[in-house]
């Protein structure tokens, strides 16, 4: 039984003392891993679109409110009263030069000269009585037939029935003249508007516009340019033999908002200064062969002298602005975000001209701007930016660079064409 117990006891010493070992054992474990320092992982490089600077040929520019004119524009109207029987052309249409629009009723004109050659033949008969008559007395005179009163009487007669022919040939012409009026055609080819008066109405020299016609190709358009910029130009180029050459590129921006392709030349300024304005009107003018400008819209002029200078063009999604100024940020050789100041110059659609502070070649980034700061490596991903609309793709995906950019509007600072 005593050794029964002994040998129970024993094995609950050694248990214990097992179990002893076992929680010494993890304690030391647990004081191991605590010393131990835990290195955190590395975040993603943020990835950045970015967009390689490249240049464009630009000059000094300046943008003008112009409104369009016709080319030529004549408003027919009625010169003799009758009521209007025919209309031979469609409203809107061309017409070309000599052909009818119009037919006043020339019942009555008709009837007026055949009034005006009656008479016309009577005062004939007249004068050729009259003459013989004079002619008579010539012979008779001598021989003291007649006497000196009568001579003088049939020789007043004579050049008044002389006078009288001249008079019914020149109310003849007037009768004819007044019948032709009776037929309205174009006076030179063009297109059509509206018709004011239809067939039925009666018209004349008291009535409003028939109808007008314009010539709309080519197209003139209409600008102010204030006195001392004028003055100042005049100035520059006085004894300048090259009064013909074309110093400037000009183009249009339609109310719509769209370039318009053909290019324009200056046609004309005017010979006195607008004493209420204190401007001077010039007046170019554009091709129009599809009529596409029509006269009296409102349109934007550009005028770009023809002297250009290779500058940097950027997008305009990168560019930001603080309390220094406009900046961009620029990813380096390092991929290494840097905060540049710019000086930017006007606007050409949806890029920005930059006088200072960049230079081609370098990579600007134009989407993840929001998720980068200066100092910071970032991946770089280049992009295209359609430099018309200003949207971003794909390299690979990329339209045509080559389309030429025209001056757009919202300028940034407008130099003064020199």
């Amino acid at each position: 039984m005593l050794q029964r117990i002994l040998k129970q006891s024993n094995f609950s010493y050694l248990a214990s003392n097992q179990w002893i070992r076992l929680v010494i054992l993890t304690l030391s474990i647990g004081l191991v891993a605590c010393g131990q320092e835990t290195t955190p992982a590395k975040p993603p490089v943020p990835a950045v679109s970015v967009y390689e600077i490249k240049s464009q040929s630009v000059g000094g520019y300046r943008e003008f409110v112009a409104r369009t004119q016709a080319f030529k524009e004549a408003d027919l109207r009625a010169r003799v009263e009758g009521e209007l029987i025919e209309r031979h052309f469609k409203e809107g249409s061309n017409v070309e030069k000599g052909q009818t629009l119009f037919q006043i009723d020339p019942a009555a004109y008709k009837a007026a000269v055949s009034s005006a050659k009656a008479d016309l033949s009577s005062r004939l008969s007249g004068e050729s009585q009259a003459k013989q008559n004079l002619k008579r007395a010539n012979d008779l005179i001598d021989d003291g037939y007649i006497s000196q009163s009568d001579f003088d009487r049939l020789t007043t007669e004579e050049s008044q029935a002389v006078s009288a022919v001249k008079a019914a040939e020149a109310a003849l012409e007037n009768a004819k003249l007044n019948l032709s009026y009776t037929t309205i055609t174009a006076p030179f080819t063009g297109r059509i508007g509206k018709v004011n008066f239809n067939v039925g109405n009666i018209v004349g020299p008291a009535s409003n516009t028939l109808a007008s016609l314009i010539v709309t190709d080519p197209i003139f358009v209409s600008f102010q340019v204030e006195e001392s910029v004028f003055i100042s130009y005049q100035q520059a180029h006085q004894g300048s033999n090259k009064s013909d050459a074309v110093e400037f590129d000009i183009s249009l921006r339609l109310p719509n908002n769209s370039e318009y392709l053909e290019q324009g030349k200056l046609d004309f300024a005017n010979t006195k200064i607008s004493e209420g304005m204190g401007t001077v009107e010039l007046r170019t003018v554009f091709p129009n062969p599809n009529n596409i400008i029509l006269p009296g819209l409102f349109v934007t002029l550009m005028v770009e002298s023809k002297d250009k200078q290779e500058m940097a063009l950027i997008p305009q999604a990168a560019v930001q602005e603080n309390q220094q100024g406009k900046f961009i940020l620029i990813v380096d050789e390092d991929n290494k975000v840097i905060q540049r100041h710019v000086v930017l110059g006007r606007r050409i659609n949806a890029m920005w001209v930059v006088e200072s502070g960049v230079s081609v070649g370098e990579n600007v980034i134009v989407e993840g701007l929001q998720k980068v700061r200066s100092g910071i490596e970032v991946k770089a991903i280049e992009k295209y930016v359609d430099p018309l609309v200003g949207t971003i793709s794909d390299v690979d995906n990329q339209v045509n660079d080559s389309v030429k950019v025209n001056n757009s509007d919202n300028s940034a600072t407008t130099s003064t064409v020199k």
